[in-house]
């Protein structure tokens, strides 16, 4: 996804979205920006990485399909091959 909307801000400096919620850059070093977020309590804030953990624990919790499940296990179990028969020269018409 690409931003929207790229805005440049020094220490000190808000950044509005809504009428509720505030974003100040709060101090910038050479290890990355860091930022306060002024929003009302039923908004929630979570940072992206902790929505991405959530939604792979969400969907690792569901378990495997059946089919998923026969096609793991198929990968699992070792190839047998089939025997071969030499044709017995007894048996023959």
């Amino acid at each position: 996804m690409r931003p929207v909307l790229v805005l440049r801000r020094r220490p000190g400096e808000c950044v509005l979205i809504g009428d509720e919620i505030e974003i100040e850059v709060l101090a910038v070093t050479h290890q990355g920006a860091k930022i306060g977020i002024r929003a009302p309590k039923a908004t929630i804030v979570l940072r992206k990485e902790l929505r991405i953990t959530q939604e792979q624990n969400a969907l690792a919790g569901q378990g495997l399909s059946t089919a998923d499940f026969r096609d793991a296990i198929k990968k699992l179990r070792p190839k047998t091959q089939e025997p071969t028969f030499l044709p017995d020269k007894r048996f023959e018409n």
